[in-house]
């Protein structure tokens, strides 16, 4: 079992920037892959970006490539999304994910294996 808890989420006014923190706990060696996904009231949960926990590859949606930057810290166990330039589109719950299974495609969420309780960004204009 793998247990994610996000932090660092808020309001903030379009153009402003928030860092999410994801920390993992329990069996933190068996994730592949680990992501950030959002979901907006009304609208579907959507990949935001993932990074590839060994090897460290990353891979963005197009709507915040440029603008948000995932990284993760091996030795803390936590994974992290900077925001910048935030729009008000990118208000929603964001979620951050773990997927165990090799061969994972990091976009597809149902392919991840543990989630976040999620973390409120909301974005004036």
């Amino acid at each position: 079992q793998v247990q994610l808890a996000e932090s660092g989420g808020g309001s903030v006014q379009a153009g402003g920037s928030l860092r999410l923190s994801c920390a993992a706990s329990g069996r933190t060696f068996s994730s592949v892959a680990m992501g950030w996904f959002r979901q907006a009231p009304g609208k579907e949960r959507e990949f935001v970006a993932a990074v590839t926990w060994r090897g460290g590859s990353t891979d963005y949606d197009d709507s915040v490539k440029g603008r948000f930057t995932i990284s993760r810290d091996n030795a803390k166990n936590t994974m992290y999304l900077q925001m910048n330039s935030l729009k008000p589109e990118d208000a929603a719950v964001y979620y951050c994910a773990a997927g165990i299974r090799y061969g994972i495609y990091i976009r597809n969420m149902n392919e991840y294996d543990y989630w976040g309780q999620g973390t409120q960004v909301t974005v004036s204009s």
